[in-house]
């Protein structure tokens, strides 16, 4: 699986779009403190482009760089959480949450872990690599991804849905990296912080049973207001 956790059924994808807009608007709000102009805000204009990506209304972006930038007199607070665990079956997960009620979050990420196991802090994260995870999709004829991750400062890449591919890079490469791979033919759909597993679950060794109770967890851990990511070990 790689980067990150998406939902699989259609169902579940379909529900999804106004999660992602309120999650990107949580985003957006959190880069806007350093500023409402993407041309002068690396970490705004990513997110910005990736909130364009997805079709997320205009004023909706809008009003979030207003208000991160507190130029609507509103307050925002939100606070980062990292929680991390297992999911059915010992396939690790971390979660990353924005909040504006830590403890609010903390209760419910107790309340979601009891089908799987709530973890103490380092007790899942040494088995994950902090990495940046740029989505990108070829925009050029004949653009090469390894040949683009070689010449962009990327460590590595994988191939991603529908016929993107994921680069990986060192955390602090990532608005450098996602420059770069535009002047070699593609163009970035997401960059964003994350964890990338090391010893991935294989999901091959998981009945249709077991595997239908892992993604019902990850999509309930998904379905939380104050989730931003969910990050899990399982692979294929």
């Amino acid at each position: 699986m790689g980067a990150q956790w998406k939902a699989k059924h259609k169902d579940l994808a379909a529900n999804a779009k106004g999660r992602l807009f309120g999650k990107l608007a949580k985003d957006i709000m959190i880069a806007a403190r350093h500023g409402a102009d993407p041309a002068a805000n690396s970490r705004l204009r990513l997110v910005v482009e990736q909130a364009r990506k997805v079709s997320m209304p205009k004023d909706t972006l809008e009003r979030a760089i207003k208000k991160g930038a507190g130029l609507t007199g509103e307050a925002v607070h939100f606070e980062h959480a990292v929680y991390e665990g297992f999911a059915p079956h010992r396939v690790p997960v971390m979660v990353e949450c924005l909040t504006d009620n830590v403890n609010r979050a903390a209760s419910e990420m107790r309340v979601l872990f009891r089908k799987g196991q709530l973890g103490t802090s380092g007790s899942v994260s040494w088995d994950f690599d902090h990495v940046g995870l740029i989505e990108a999709e070829p925009t050029a004829p004949g653009a090469d991804p390894e040949v683009a991750a070689i010449e962009a400062g990327a460590q590595d890449f994988e191939p991603a849905d529908d016929g993107a591919t994921l680069f990986l890079t060192d955390p602090t490469d990532l608005d450098l990296v996602s420059r770069a791979l535009q002047g070699q033919g593609f163009t970035v759909l997401s960059a964003k912080l994350g964890y990338r597993p090391k010893n991935p679950v294989d999901a091959s060794t998981l009945n249709a049973e077991q595997l239908e109770e892992v993604e019902t967890f990850l999509a309930a851990l998904d379905a939380n207001e104050d989730v931003q990511n969910v990050f899990a070990g399982l692979q294929g």
